[in-house]
């Protein structure tokens, strides 16, 4: 029994202090779609902040996201939490968003905050997104 214990002691003083065993970062966001129609982005509609060409898979960030939470080039896997304001049609897209992994490599406008706005290939598909409610996992914070 001693043995075990001092065992179990020797461990926890080799262990670095703050180190703790915790699970991805998990958040909560509101989620809008954007396309690269000029009325919606800059005069480089099909270049994003970092440079990277648009595509499925592209999100950009609110800027106080980005600093902290999510740093450009991190991944996220998305999950449908329904509509906005009340939750109708939970997991709607979920068959679109289950097989991707979302990079951040662009950037909202300044008066966005706690948002994504992902990149969709045209307005109709943008226009049925809507505003949404959705569970971001992040998968690796930056580059």
């Amino acid at each position: 029994m001693r043995m075990k214990q001092l065992l179990a002691l020797l461990l926890l003083a080799a262990l670095p202090l703050g180190v703790q065993a915790s699970g991805p970062t998990v958040l909560v966001l509101k989620a809008t779609a954007y396309t690269s129609s000029p009325r919606e982005t800059d005069a480089t509609p099909y270049v994003t902040a970092t440079g990277a060409r648009t595509r499925f898979g592209i999100i950009a960030v609110s800027r106080d996201l980005l600093p902290t939470d999510l740093p450009y080039g991190s991944k996220v896997k998305i999950e449908d939490l329904g509509n906005w304001r009340n939750g109708a049609g939970k997991g709607r897209f979920d068959p679109m968003l289950k097989n991707v992994v979302f990079v951040v490599e662009d950037t909202m406008n300044k008066r966005k905050r706690q948002q994504i706005d992902i990149w969709m290939p045209d307005r109709s598909l943008a226009l049925r997104w809507g505003v949404r409610r959705v569970r971001l996992t992040v998968l690796q914070r930056g580059r």
